[in-house]
């Protein structure tokens, strides 16, 4: 067995070998109440609080199942492009650790209530790939362990840990990719656009938040090579909880390089879990994996069968929203943008707010620009998500009609924005407030057109002599004099006319 943590290239590695990744991915579901019981799955509840004898395994205590967890797991199955089961059933997944307290999981083991899908998933440059679905199925979340007095943070070294079962018993969905091969050197790239694509097809379809940040959804990345002209697959490993897209494929990556290390210099794989560090983008073992028969499952006996009727299955199907990628490609039509500007907005996180404030108003263009220029450097200045910023589509909506309107200009729009961010109140009442409105009485205006005239004789002969471009300059004054309030084009008709001189 070879332990070595030593990396070859990137390029070495996919020069000899084939990735081959296999993701499964766990979301929270937002339900009101537990999968198997009626205690609130409200976050930020003091520990241990949220739980009774059902998901605290107490004897004589009967689950119950959730029949909205069941209706989200249809539609995240049918959004799949999955079958759905006519039967399916709970079963026992029996493991002794401290964070679940039945000593089990209730999950579902060879009967899924959806399988054999797929996903489509866009990359940078527009190239669509498909992901084979293997299955999604239900389960229940175990509590959270802290472990405390060590320096990792982790069980080992630690001096004691703390048990919170609050979040045991929440409903997840696991969905389980079969395995993704020929992605090639693109697999990291793939691995990132494929969470990122469940992400979008979870919210849009309104089951979950699904937060990576807040363990909402949470990626296990699997990964193992097989030489170039093999087929047979090799030992994987899988690293567990990973929880941003960044680290998807940067966990991705850096098992490629490991795996590649270990081969080349005639090691071993051993078939293990492994620990993700964000901070260095690199993994460290964790124990030696389980197979299915060490979980000993069998049929969860205190549940009955869940059997979805056809009819209740096609009006989900029916009801199902407008999904992301036929979105996109909606969208990319409609506002006559590259592939290039929609994989930006994604990247931005500005989809929605964008979508949101067209739908309070405005119109596609000045929408984007928006979201994507001042309110993305406010962003990234404060390190929050756009739909973080203390401002809201309908609010950005109504600048762009004031900008319209000309009763504002862009640089005072951006001043405008800066306030409302600054929680000064709404649009209008920053106007108000910072005396924001463009000057448009034709008498102020002549009046500083004129006093730029008078004091820039020379500009002005330039002017009169045909050099146009040189009115900017005499632009600039005014602007000046009226604190950038007055509209730029009207200031240089009204240079121009004053002058004599026919524009181009």
């Amino acid at each position: 067995m070879t332990t070595t943590t030593d990396l070859v290239s990137y390029e070495d590695a996919l020069a000899s070998y084939d990735p081959v990744m296999g993701l499964e991915v766990h979301v929270e579901l937002g339900t009101k109440t537990k999968m198997f019981c009626g205690c609130s799955t409200s976050l930020g509840a003091a520990p241990n609080t949220q739980t009774c004898p059902v998901c605290l395994g107490l004897p004589g205590a009967l689950p119950v199942v959730n029949a909205t967890g069941v209706e989200s797991a249809i539609k995240i199955g049918l959004a799949l492009n999955c079958e759905i089961a006519e039967w399916c059933r709970f079963a026992r997944k029996n493991y002794f650790y401290p964070d679940m307290p039945k000593n089990f999981q209730t999950s579902q083991y060879d009967e899924p209530i959806a399988f054999n899908g797929y996903l489509d998933v866009q990359l940078e440059d527009g190239e669509v790939f498909r992901v084979e679905i293997e299955r999604a199925h239900m389960e229940e979340d175990t509590g959270k362990s802290t472990h405390v007095g060590g320096a990792t943070g982790r069980i080992h070294g630690a001096s004691h840990s703390l048990l919170d079962y609050n979040r045991a018993g929440i409903p997840l969905i696991e969905i389980v990719t079969k395995p993704i091969v020929g992605a090639g050197e693109r697999a990291p790239e793939v691995a990132k656009a494929y969470v990122r694509e469940l992400r979008e097809l979870i919210r849009a379809l309104g089951v979950s938040e699904a937060r990576m940040e807040m363990g909402q959804m949470r990626c296990d990345v699997n990964l193992s090579l097989m030489p170039k002209g093999s087929e047979k697959f090799g030992t994987r490993s899988e690293t567990k909880n990973v929880n941003s897209l960044r680290s998807v494929e940067r966990a991705v990556r850096f098992e490629i390089q490991r795996h590649a290390a270990v081969l080349g210099d005639g090691g071993t794989i051993v078939q293990e879990t492994r620990h993700f560090h964000e901070d260095t983008g690199s993994t460290t073992s964790g124990r030696v994996k389980e197979e299915a028969e060490d979980y000993r499952y069998f049929p969860e006996p205190d549940l009955v069968p869940v059997a979805p009727s056809r009819e209740w299955v096609e009006e989900i199907r029916a009801a199902l929203p407008e999904l992301p990628l036929a979105r996109r490609t909606r969208l990319l039509a409609e506002w006559g943008i590259s592939a290039t500007d929609m994989q930006a907005i994604l990247n931005a996180g500005a989809l929605d707010p964008i979508v949101a404030t067209i739908d309070a108003g405005a119109d596609a263009a000045s929408a984007r620009k928006w979201w994507m220029g001042e309110l993305a450097r406010s962003a990234n200045e404060s390190g929050k998500a756009l739909d973080e910023l203390a401002i809201t589509p309908q609010q950005v909506a109504r600048v762009t009609e004031l900008v319209a309107k000309g009763d504002l200009n862009d640089k005072l729009a951006r001043q405008v924005i800066e306030g409302v961010l600054a929680g000064e109140g709404t649009p209008d009442e920053v106007v108000e407030k910072r005396g924001l409105k463009v000057v448009s009485d034709e008498g102020a205006l002549t009046a500083a057109v004129d006093e730029a005239i008078t004091g820039n004789p020379a500009i002005a002969d330039k002017i009169r002599g045909g050099k146009v471009a040189a009115a900017g300059a005499l632009v600039g004054a005014v602007m000046k004099a009226t604190r950038g309030q007055a509209d730029a084009a009207r200031v240089k008709e009204l240079i121009l006319e004053k002058l004599g001189v026919a524009e181009g």
